[in-house]
């Protein structure tokens, strides 16, 4: 956060490390997960005219986390759950602003066709979001 705009200099190095770390669950209090989520918010807000070209990526890792976070049977409280559902979906909000509208664009058919229920409701904040 201290970097400002200056952190689109280390951007390559630094989605690595996010996108590794919110691949794998850190055990029941979730810290690592949580903490890069806000990273990632952070990084966001600084280096918005750059994720146009990251959307892919960064949508995909976002999806998969919402996914793993619903799925996994492990011993992570609800509320740590409900926290990285949440951190997730406010940084899906935040990359459909940063490029213009994109990401409610390529959510439109997976909504509909997603069963989960939470998930589900993750997609539609999205959507509905302005």
């Amino acid at each position: 956060t201290r970097l400002g705009i200056l952190i689109v200099r280390h951007l390559k190095r630094l989605e690595r490390v996010i996108l590794g770390y919110l691949e794998v669950s850190d055990g029941p209090e979730e810290e690592a997960r949580l903490g890069i989520l806000e990273t990632l918010r952070c990084t966001m807000e600084h280096a918005w005219p750059r994720m146009p070209c990251r959307l892919p990526v960064l949508l995909k890792a976002l999806l998969r986390l919402l996914w793993d976070v619903h799925t996994e049977r492990g011993p992570t409280p609800e509320p740590v759950r409900a926290a990285l559902l949440h951190g997730g979906t406010q940084c899906l909000i935040l990359l459909d602003r940063c490029c213009q509208g994109q990401v409610k664009v390529l959510l439109a058919g997976l909504h509909s066709s997603c069963e989960q229920n939470r998930v589900q409701e993750c997609l539609r904040k999205v959507q509905e979001s302005t």
